[in-house]
């Protein structure tokens, strides 16, 4: 049985829902999801120019773990650029 994902710290939220290729309807698309947590690892490495152990401990989380989400974040981006797929940016669900 797999461990239970841990609480991570997310602060980043986009404000919009998706980027796709320019004049393709949205409809005759593959979609890629980019959870909320690999939103969040790009904005730190990548925007603020972090260093994977200080982002890792300000999203809460060991930095294999920071340094995963990474590598699965970009891997993403890198498909939809590449095979003009629609980037789907999922929504961080309400804590209640």
């Amino acid at each position: 049985m797999a461990r239970p994902k841990k609480q991570r710290r997310v602060c980043a939220r986009a404000p919009f829902e998706c980027f796709k290729p320019n004049g393709i309807p949205f409809t005759d698309l593959d979609n890629v999801s980019l959870l909320p947590d690999e939103l969040e690892v790009l904005k730190l490495a990548d925007l603020n120019r972090m260093n994977q152990i200080d982002a890792a401990k300000e999203m809460q989380v060991s930095r294999q773990t920071f340094a995963n989400i990474v590598k699965s974040a970009r891997s993403k981006v890198a498909t939809c650029l590449i095979d003009g797929k629609a980037l789907i940016i999922e929504k961080q669900p309400h804590k209640d």
